[in-house]
C-alpha cells in the first residue's frame, strides 16, 4: 500500500476505534457560542442571588413560577408542579406520558456550599475589638478564608417569633467583614513550621465586626456593648437572638468573568450551584416528556447529607407521592416503591478538573479537564470505592448513547488517584431506592475554595445534557 494511502487508512482506523476527547469550543457553531455566553450571564446572576441554600430556594422558586410551575397543593397545578421543604430544599416536576410506576427521570443537585457558620453565642470582645466566632461548614482549606472580604447572610428568629432576613456585605455601600491573619514577620514558629492544615486553627476563624466603644467609659466590654446597641437600634435584635439564628459568612462580591477571552467564570458556591442552575434551566424548558421529569435541589450534601432537608430525608418520597396525587394515580406503598425502583437518575454534582500545576495528584487518563464538556463519573467514594455509588455498565451505556446521539460533548473523570483522591455525592442515598443513578456534572478548578473556576462551555454543555436526559425517552436506549 502506498505511504499516503497507508496514512489515510491509519487515520480512518484511529478515528473509528480510538477514544476521542473534544474541546467544546471546537464543536460549537457561532450561534451556539453566543448561547454559551448568554447562558453564562444568567448563571452568574443566579450565583449572585443564591449564596446560601435558603436564597437558592427563593431563586429557584422565582424562576419556576415564571415558566408556569405551580405549588403542588394548588388546585391549578397541572403538568408542572413544585414543592418546597423547610425553605432549604425544593423539587420541580413535569408530568410525563408514561405511568408513574414505570419510573421517573430525576436530576438531583445540592444547593449548600462550604462556608463559615456563626456559633450560637458568637459575639465577644478582645483587645478592644469585637468579633464573631464561627464554625466552618463542609470541607474547606481554612487559610483561604482569612484576609478576604466576607458577607453575612442568614435568618434570625426573634424572641417574639418575628423573622429577620439579613444580607450584609454584597452592596457596594455595605460594610464587609474579615478574619485576621498573622503578619509574616511573626509567623515562623506559629505557622510556617506547622502543616498547612494546622497553620490556621478553626477556633481562630473569628470575624472582625467593630472597634468603636460604647460612650459610657465605666461600662464593661464597651466594644461589644456598642455592637449590641447598634444591632438593637437597627434591627431590634438582642444578644439572645443569635441562639435562634442561622447566619452564614460567605465571600463578598459577585461572580466574575476570568481571562481576556472571558471564557471562564470565577465565583463562590459553584459546587454545586452550577449543576443546580443547569438542571433548573433544563426542566423549565421541557413539556410533555415521555417519563415524568423531576429536578431535586437538596441541602446538607457538604456534611454527608445529614439532616431533614438532605438526600437522606424522605423528601424524595414525599414529592413523588404528591405527583401521584396530582395525576389522580392511585397511591399505595408498593406503587411508590415501584416508581422509585424503575426510575433513572443523575446525581448532578461537580467533579475536580485536572489542575495544571498539581497534575501529580490526578490520574491523568481518568481525570476531567476544563473545557471538554460535562463529566460522567461512574463511581465516587475513596480508597476502594468506599462509600460510593457505582453505576452499572448497562446504565453507563444508556447515558453514553443518549449523549452521543444528541450531540452532547462529554468526558469521564474521577477525583484523583486511587490512594490519594476521593469524594462523595448524594447518589448513594437515592440508589437505596433501587433506581439507576450515575454522577454527571461540571468539572471545576479550585473546588471548595471561596473562588471556584468553571468553563462557560462546560456549564452550557451540562445544561444541554440535563435537558436531553429529562426530555428524551430513555427506554429506547436500553
Amino acid at each position: 500500500m502506498p505511504p499516503d494511502k497507508e496514512k489515510k487508512e491509519t487515520k480512518r482506523i484511529k478515528e473509528k476505534i480510538m477514544l476521542k476527547t473534544t474541546l467544546v469550543w471546537d464543536k460549537l457553531t457561532s450561534k451556539e457560542k453566543k448561547e454559551v455566553f448568554d447562558f453564562a450571564e444568567d448563571y452568574k446572576n443566579f450565583l449572585n442571588g443564591a449564596k446560601t441554600e435558603r436564597e437558592a430556594v427563593i431563586e429557584i422558586k422565582k424562576c419556576a413560577e415564571k415558566v408556569g410551575f405551580k405549588e403542588a397543593r394548588s388546585s391549578s397545578a397541572k403538568g408542572k408542579i413544585y414543592k418546597e421543604h423547610r425553605h432549604k430544599a425544593i423539587g420541580l416536576a413535569v408530568v410525563g406520558k408514561r405511568p408513574l410506576v414505570k419510573g421517573l427521570k430525576i436530576v438531583v443537585s445540592h444547593i449548600d456550599s462550604p462556608r463559615l457558620d456563626l456559633k450560637q453565642n458568637p459575639l465577644y470582645e478582645e483587645v478592644s475589638l469585637a468579633f464573631l466566632k464561627t464554625h466552618y461548614y463542609g470541607g474547606i482549606k481554612k487559610y483561604q478564608w482569612v484576609c478576604r472580604p466576607l458577607a453575612l447572610h442568614g435568618k434570625i428568629i426573634k424572641n417574639n417569633g418575628k423573622e429577620l432576613d439579613i444580607r450584609i456585605g454584597e452592596d457596594e455601600n455595605d460594610p464587609v467583614f474579615t478574619i485576621l491573619d498573622l503578619l509574616p514577620h511573626l509567623a515562623r514558629k506559629t505557622q510556617y513550621e506547622k502543616k498547612l492544615g494546622d497553620a490556621i486553627i478553626g477556633e481562630k476563624l473569628n470575624v472582625l465586626v467593630g472597634s468603636i466603644p460604647f460612650p459610657d467609659k465605666e461600662a464593661q466590654e464597651r466594644i461589644k456593648l456598642q455592637i449590641l446597641d447598634y444591632l438593637y437600634k437597627t434591627f431590634g435584635l438582642v444578644e439572645e437572638d443569635f441562639i435562634s439564628a442561622e447566619i452564614e459568612l460567605v465571600p463578598a462580591g459577585k461572580a466574575r468573568d476570568i481571562g481576556w477571552d472571558q471564557s471562564l467564570i470565577g465565583a463562590y458556591g459553584q459546587d454545586d450551584r452550577i449543576c443546580a442552575y443547569s438542571s433548573l434551566r433544563a426542566i423549565g424548558e421541557i413539556s410533555n416528556p415521555q417519563e415524568t421529569a423531576l429536578a431535586l435541589f437538596l441541602d446538607k450534601e457538604e456534611i454527608g447529607s445529614e439532616g431533614n432537608t438532605s438526600a437522606r430525608s424522605v423528601f424524595l418520597e414525599d414529592i413523588v407521592a404528591d405527583i401521584f396525587k396530582q395525576t389522580g394515580t392511585p397511591l399505595d406503598e408498593h406503587s411508590l416503591k415501584l416508581a422509585l425502583m424503575n426510575s433513572y437518575a443523575i446525581s448532578a454534582d461537580v467533579n475536580g478538573a485536572l489542575d495544571p500545576d498539581y497534575q501529580e495528584v490526578h490520574e491523568k487518563r481518568n481525570a476531567a479537564k476544563l473545557g471538554y464538556g460535562v463529566c460522567i463519573t461512574k463511581f465516587t467514594g475513596s480508597g476502594g470505592k468506599y462509600a460510593s455509588s457505582d453505576a452499572n455498565a448497562e446504565y453507563v451505556g444508556m447515558i453514553r448513547r443518549l449523549f452521543n446521539q444528541n450531540n452532547i460533548v462529554w468526558q469521564t473523570g474521577e477525583i484523583g488517584k486511587v490512594d490519594e483522591g476521593g469524594g462523595g455525592t448524594v447518589a448513594k442515598f437515592l440508589a437505596r431506592c433501587g433506581m439507576e443513578i450515575i454522577d454527571c456534572g461540571t468539572p471545576l478548578l479550585s473546588m471548595h475554595s471561596p473562588f471556584e473556576i468553571s468553563s462557560k462551555a462546560d456549564a452550557y454543555m451540562t445544561y444541554k445534557a440535563y435537558k436531553v436526559f429529562l426530555s428524551k425517552g430513555l427506554f429506547q436506549y436500553k
